[in-house]
């Protein structure tokens, strides 16, 4: 059954021809990024965790706190996230 998701996750696509399928890494990092906890559950319950776990280590960007967030969900060490090898590779600038 596909899970019923607020429209504001997505709020910069057009949300009626978003396919979960095809576009699962999408869906996935947008629902832990924007979404709030029940939304996190039914992504679980359709992609299963092992599904979850391989697009959250594999997304390019999240904000800090989201990555942390992840990390908890899916009980794996920062350090193993891209986007946070991603981050160390591109600092920014030192904030006076």
């Amino acid at each position: 059954m596909k899970p019923h998701f607020e429209k504001r996750i997505f709020w910069d696509v057009n949300f009626e021809k978003l396919d979960y399928d095809k576009q699962a890494d999408f869906v996935i990092a947008r629902v832990f990024e924007r979404g709030d906890i029940e939304d996190i559950r039914q992504c679980r319950r359709y992609y299963g965790d092992k599904k979850v776990e391989e697009v959250l280590l594999n997304v390019r960007f999240f904000p800090e706190h989201t990555m942390h967030f992840a990390a908890a969900i899916i009980n794996k060490n920062i350090i193993e996230f891209k986007c946070y090898k991603n981050r160390l590779l591109n600092p920014g600038l030192f904030p006076y």
